[in-house]
């Protein structure tokens, strides 16, 4: 037996489906994939472009079967039942979005607490799975308040037992496109860094494509006194020179990356006229690649109709050349690949897991 056959067979168990109506459900998605999984008979003796130790997905992916009732549905529900299905899928690594689920879930809705994070690392244990990264709290003050640095903490805490490699967020350090706004971010993200860094754990951000738009750090004052062009900086190319590379890491998420390079070409110079700068994803992780240690492998179909010019689909089946992206990394097994769809959710219950099997599919057929 094949094995795809087996995670299809493994799947079918879990969504109540065999293996034909797992097949009939899937064939939305069906066409988009079958370039991407038809392989040369060549292709297993190729090496793998992400580990298998190394194929994860972030929870928010699945986060509709995280929350369903388990009362009302055959379906997986809650953190244990999708942890144990996303194994059976073949994944091996997984990034929390947060530690809530369904009331009626085992554990109860919240499970951001020590005793939660020991049922979570029980479950993840029994599955032979590792959690890699958290979108979570970062404190909001700065300096640094009382109560946020004693919650800060307690996020440690709750990484350390769960074993996280990384602590993060899904938001940017600021949002400000201003250079002054950034050298404060650099000052509390060196500090929160230090502090995690002394817990054992790695702070990152993750970045959409609001973070490789250009600063404005330079030209004429606005009324308020701010500068109104730029130099031909990206807001996080900047933070990149300013932050403390001990501490401070990274999470680029591949899908807003190319988003970047659609939307974020051009700016105005100190002189007043308009320059053009393609943004690069690759030569930017390259430039600094041992600070990413966690991508979003989040796919796109180009659709520039759209604002952000690209549709999100699952991995493998879009126009983004993650063959090209990996393939020139230098350190492969050092980085953590999360597969990711914002969409992934729909009017299908089942959609969502269906999508996580065709993209470790996916995953596990990109080589080099």
């Amino acid at each position: 037996m094949s094995h795809l056959r087996e995670h299809e067979e493994a799947l079918g168990r879990r969504l109540g489906l065999n293996r034909r109506q797992l097949f009939a459900a899937t064939t939305g998605v069906a066409a988009a994939a079958a370039v991407s999984l038809a392989q040369p008979a060549r292709a297993a003796t190729r090496q793998p472009l992400i580990p298998p130790g190394r194929r994860g997905i972030i929870l928010y992916t699945v986060r509709d079967a995280i929350s369903r009732d388990p009362a009302s549905t055959t379906l997986p529900s809650g953190f244990r039942r999708v942890l144990e299905t996303l194994a059976d899928i073949g994944y091996k690594r997984v990034e929390f979005a947060g530690y809530r689920q369904h009331a009626g879930s085992e554990g109860g809705a919240n499970l951001e607490s020590v005793a939660g994070a020991r049922l979570l690392r029980t479950w993840l244990d029994d599955n032979g799975l590792e959690a890699e990264g958290n979108h979570g709290f970062i404190p909001g003050s700065w300096p640094l308040s009382t109560a946020d640095l004693d919650r800060f903490k307690q996020v440690l805490e709750i990484a350390n037992i769960l074993g996280l490699g990384h602590v993060g967020t899904g938001a940017d350090p600021t949002n400000s496109p201003y250079k002054s706004d950034w050298d404060v971010a650099a000052e509390k993200w060196n500090e929160l860094g230090r502090i995690a860094g002394e817990a054992g754990v790695k702070l990152y951000t993750h970045n959409h494509d609001a973070a490789y738009a250009f600063l404005l750090d330079s030209g004429p004052l606005d009324a308020q006194g701010r500068p109104t062009r730029s130099s031909g900086v990206r807001k996080l190319e900047y933070f990149f020179g300013i932050s403390d590379p001990r501490f401070v890491h990274f999470e680029m998420d591949i899908f807003w990356a190319h988003v970047a390079q659609y939307k974020h070409r051009t700016f105005t110079a100190p002189d007043g006229s308009t320059q053009t700068n393609i943004f690069d994803p690759l030569a930017t992780v390259r430039a600094r690649e041992l600070r990413f240690p966690l991508f979003h492998a989040k796919d796109g179909t180009s659709n520039p109709a759209v604002p952000n010019g690209y549709d999100m689909v699952p991995f493998g089946t879009g126009d983004i050349d993650y063959r090209r992206f990996f393939a020139r990394l230098r350190h492969m097994g050092f980085h953590n690949p999360m597969y990711e769809q914002d969409n992934a959710p729909g009017a299908d219950p089942a959609q969502s897991l269906r999508y996580a099997e065709l993209s470790y599919a996916n995953m596990a057929e990109l080589r080099a």
